[in-house]
């Protein structure tokens, strides 16, 4: 049987590991831990790659720790970063740990019998510790030299801002983390994107020299996507593991529309998918792109992970609108989201009471068509939907009752010219 390293190799999730780890990690059940950013109130897809890491290891039978970072995250992490951040509140951070740890959730099992996962928050041990404590207790161990070697804090110093005392100190939190982790929880391996390294190692070093013991870490790489672009970002921004923050529709879109080049590595990093599986969908790429078979099995997988079976179906329902599939089910939400980017106009409501609104001047007022003789022509030939629904009847009336939710009507002109008339 694989150990969990040999996974993740394959998976193209192993960037580098401490020397003596995969010796140790597959003879051993160990604790691993993985620090997650409460400066938002969720996780977005860009978290994905640790999160799921961790559940790996899980599956393999060590025991995962989620770390909130309800302490470090009042001062926030340099990594990566070209400037300050801006420092949250106290409130602002509880608040948005309560969030991200229903999102945990999703992923780790935390009534797994042998090796459940835990939750913690380092608020918990950071927060109760006075500055003369932590000067005398953490900081005598490590010199400014070694802690300006870091590439995290280099990078900044060489800047013109530069970086501030606040942010240098953040590698010493981080490592003391690690040093309450060993104590309490057993916990001597650390995992992390490929920017967290220089953290890692420093936690490592904490406990080498206030503990003499040896632990471990483990980093996954950063995700880069082939045509340059930045992963998770849309133009509309960012893709949320948040549902009221980025709809499940939207979250499914992002996934379906992966591109060739990127499709098979995300089945590899994200999903539970088996080496088998992700070789006859990487044949699938090569043989019938045009059918996009992988792409829809990333979609479905990781809107099904992230959310749940409803919030599956009702994206696929969503998905196939665009192709003339049922609107009936959907809600306005929903129409608001699949018809985001077509052409709409406004009507009052009151113009859909009583008998309603005469169908031909619906479709002639909407700009659907040019004019009413087009108009005419266009629904006797049966040419013009109704949500999805066509409609030959040239006296209809249109009223509030054919509007999802009172809000949106779909008017279809042919297969794919898409409009939609907001009721306001």
């Amino acid at each position: 049987m694989k150990n969990v390293l040999d996974e993740l190799r394959w998976r193209g999730l192993l960037y580098d590991a401490t020397e003596g780890l995969e010796e140790i990690i597959s003879k051993e059940s160990l604790t691993v831990y993985i620090g997650f950013d409460p400066t938002g109130d969720s996780l977005h897809v860009g978290s994905l790659v640790p999160l799921i890491g961790l559940a790996r290891l899980q599956q393999f039978g060590h025991t995962p720790i989620a770390m909130a970072g309800g302490g470090t995250g009042m001062i926030g992490d340099p990594s990566g970063k070209t400037a300050e951040r801006k420092l949250l509140t106290k409130d602002d951070v509880d608040a948005n740990v309560e969030a991200i740890k229903k999102q945990l959730a999703r992923f780790l099992d935390f009534d797994k019998a042998g090796n459940p996962a835990k939750l913690l928050n380092n608020g918990d041990w950071l927060l109760s510790m006075s500055m003369m404590e932590f000067l005398r207790d953490v900081g005598k161990h490590f010199t400014v030299n070694y802690m300006t070697a870091k590439d995290s804090v280099r990078s900044r110093i060489e800047r013109e801002d530069g970086i501030s005392y606040t942010e240098f100190s953040y590698m010493l939190l981080q490592g003391y983390d690690f040093l309450h982790l060993y104590d309490h929880h057993n916990c001597t391996v650390q995992a992390g994107g490929s920017d967290q390294w220089g953290n890692i190692t420093t936690g490592m070093e904490m406990v080498r020299r206030m503990r003499g013991k040896k632990t471990h870490g483990v980093v996954f790489p950063l995700i880069t996507k082939a045509d340059g672009t930045k992963f998770g970002k849309t133009e509309s921004g960012t893709i949320w593991l948040d549902p009221n923050k980025t709809s499940p529709y939207q979250f499914y879109q992002f996934w379906l529309n992966a591109d060739d080049r990127d499709v098979i590595t995300y089945l590899k990093y994200f999903t539970w998918l088996t080496e088998d599986e992700i070789l006859a969908l990487e044949k699938a790429v090569h043989e019938r792109p045009e059918q996009r078979e992988a792409q829809r099995a990333l979609a479905e997988a990781m809107t099904l992970i992230v959310h749940d079976e409803s919030a599956l179906t009702r994206a696929q329902s969503a998905s196939k609108v665009l192709f003339g599939g049922e609107i009936e089910g959907l809600s306005a939400s929903d129409i608001a989201d699949i018809f985001s980017d077509v052409s709409s106009t406004e009507i009052p409501s009151d113009k859909l009471q009583g008998e309603g609104y005469q169908y031909i001047d619906l479709v002639a007022d909407s700009g659907v068509v040019k004019s009413k003789g087009e108009a005419r022509r266009s629904i006797q030939g049966n040419g013009i939907a109704i949500n999805n629904v066509k409609c030959a009847d040239i006296e209809r009336k249109i009223t509030i009752e054919d509007a999802v939710d009172g809000q949106f009507i779909v008017l279809r002109k042919g297969k794919k010219n898409y409009h939609l008339v907001k009721v306001i």
